[in-house]
């Protein structure tokens, strides 16, 4: 819990301590160089490396734990043929024993697990990547109304050429929900700085144009707007 003032130097050097030291702490423990490298899922009651291949790791780059130099295979893994079906990145590599295409945990696809992914390979500049992800999952909700389910069947896109709904999964789904929000700002690239909005797009030629208006941060209403790499923001009018 908070305890203090904002500007309390004492506190600010000890959390950014403790931040290095977790930094540290988890890219030694959890780090495996084989298979390409990438990172443990978790470790066990004995410390071991539980070294199944997740879409957990595409958290570590929303995160901003990955050191630079490990960000590379670490995108590799998470678009790998045995990771991305071509609607998402599946919460389990088709590499593991336990995969099933249906498995809720076991190789779905879960929308805003991929919008967490995109917005990490985003601020890591795979922007190419992450947009991949989000046309996948646009594409995959105009097959539902434009309302993504909770979870999306494993199987691959070449396969059945149609989005598969996992048979257990809740629609409508509050954090499925929020998955094109997301989406969308992994493509404007949009971040408040020093009180005011900033934009860094890429917006994928299928989209063409993105405007929004009365976008809400610091107190005030936002008008945004982006094409291909260009973009602004405006005050709106009160």
């Amino acid at each position: 819990m908070f305890d203090g003032p904002l500007d309390n130097r004492a506190l600010a050097r000890r959390l950014r301590d403790e931040a290095n030291t977790l930094h540290e702490r988890f890219n030694q423990d959890f780090w495996i160089e084989e298979r390409g490298g990438y990172y443990a899922v978790a470790l066990d009651g004995d410390k071991n490396r539980v070294d199944a291949k997740t879409s957990n790791m595409g958290h570590l780059l929303w995160s901003g734990i990955v050191p630079p130099g490990r960000a590379d295979a670490v995108v590799r893994q998470l678009m790998s043929p045995d990771m991305f079906s071509g609607w998402g990145i599946r919460t389990l590599s088709r590499e593991e024993r336990p995969y099933n295409a249906l498995g809720y945990h076991l190789g779905t696809v879960w929308p805003h697990d991929n919008s967490i992914a995109a917005l990490g390979l985003a601020r890591y500049g795979y922007r190419a990547e992450s947009n991949r992800i989000s046309l996948a999952m646009i594409e995959a909700a105009d097959q539902f109304g434009y309302r993504l389910p909770e979870a999306l069947s494993g199987f691959d896109r070449e396969r059945l050429l149609f989005a598969v709904p996992c048979p257990t999964a809740c629609s409508p789904q509050a954090w499925a929900a929020g998955t094109p929000l997301a989406l969308i700002r992994a493509m404007l690239g949009i971040n408040p700085v020093d009180g005011r909005l900033v934009l860094d797009p890429d917006i994928p030629q299928e989209f063409g144009r993105i405007t929004a208006e009365r976008v809400r941060a610091f107190g005030q209403q936002w008008e945004v707007e982006a094409v291909g790499h260009s973009g602004h923001v405006r005050l709106q009018p009160s």
